[in-house]
């Protein structure tokens, strides 16, 4: 009787390639078990480290937390065109405890989803304060983001929030968040998502030096932006969509940041016409409902190279100057329990 022969090279392969394809299917399963379970930047999925807050980093990732903490009512969404302004300042003059959430580099479409998160996380906020400069007079429908930036970490539905986590820097933080939350007394990103940009300003050399004050008054040319949008403005539309979402107790204020003097758009240029019809686009998108905070016009303040870093960065008493209009539109005192104006 005849033996059988023994397997061939080619079923062995196929073997040992299932085993390959199982053992990696294996391991993604247990990486992305893993980050789910240390829940690595705090959005609040189910987690196994129940340490509230993130580590020291940067604000595209530690604003999924931020933007969650029930210890704030209020944010403030933008870029580093209003990251200035302090939260702190702005609780102590209305009542109101704000949350920072701007993302410096980012744009409108970003900006509008850190507010909608924000908003799924405080249904019924009392304010919510929206920096809005020229990248908000984008052409562009789809408002694509200026940088990358985490979408998924501020995703609504779980296969959005499972498919980012798939990835090697999740799974190096989720490491490093095990490792952060086991000390005792772990050095926390601030809560409030305060950032002062003063120092890093003021490490690239003396701001006040004659040659920078002459950098800062060199004219912009006069020529609008090629991304420029026309007559609609897309961003318009999804600011109006937003506004009018708003829970009626919430307020609304849409701050223009201020920009110095000689950025800013000679009257009767094409360059302003587009900045003007852009600037009655976004106002008229939250009125009645919010107010406006206009600082984007030619104030004696913008004259000043001493309230400036570059064209659009302005120092702490033009940011104080703007805390207190935002709190005058916000209509509250200090200690008031009055709710603001919607």
């Amino acid at each position: 009787m005849r033996a059988d022969p023994p397997a061939s090279g080619e079923a062995a392969w196929r073997r040992f390639a299932a085993c390959l394809v199982a053992a990696a299917a294996l391991l993604l399963a247990g990486t992305l078990a893993l980050a789910l379970a240390v829940d690595p930047y705090d959005t609040g999925r189910p987690r196994l480290l129940a340490r509230d807050g993130v580590r020291p980093q940067g604000p595209r990732t530690a604003v999924a937390s931020r933007g969650r903490d029930p210890a704030f009512t209020a944010a403030i969404v933008g870029n580093s065109h209003i990251q200035l302004v302090s939260p702190a300042r702005l609780r102590a003059a209305t009542g109101i405890p704000f949350v920072q959430l701007s993302v410096p580099g980012t744009g409108p479409g970003e900006q509008l989803r850190v507010a909608e998160y924000f908003l799924r996380h405080h249904p019924a906020a009392r304010a919510l304060v929206l920096g809005v400069d020229s990248t908000w007079c984008s052409g562009d429908p789809a408002l694509p983001p200026l940088r990358p930036f985490p979408d998924w970490l501020l995703a609504a539905d779980w296969p959005g929030y499972l498919r980012g986590l798939l990835r090697l820097d999740a799974a190096a933080e989720a490491l490093r968040r095990i490792g952060w939350a086991l000390r005792s007394a772990p050095r926390r990103a601030a809560p409030d998502g305060y950032w002062d940009y003063e120092p890093e300003y003021r490490r690239l050399g003396d701001p006040d030096a004659p040659e920078r004050v002459a950098a800062l008054a060199r004219p912009v040319p006069d020529v609008p932006d090629p991304g420029e949008g026309g007559p609609d403005f897309p961003a318009a539309g999804r600011l109006r969509a937003l506004a009018d979402r708003l829970a009626p107790g919430t307020a609304l204020v849409m701050v223009f940041p201020p920009v110095y003097a000689a950025a800013q758009p000679r009257p009767g240029t094409p360059r302003a016409d587009a900045a003007r019809a852009c600037r009655a686009a976004l106002t008229e998108a939250v009125t009645p409902r919010g107010r406006v905070v206009d600082w984007s016009g030619d104030r004696p303040e913008a004259h000043d190279p001493a309230l400036f870093f570059d064209a659009s960065h302005y120092r702490q008493p033009l940011a104080q100057r703007l805390e207190s209009d935002i709190a005058a539109a916000l209509g509250t005192r200090e200690g008031d329990a009055e709710s603001p104006r919607p």
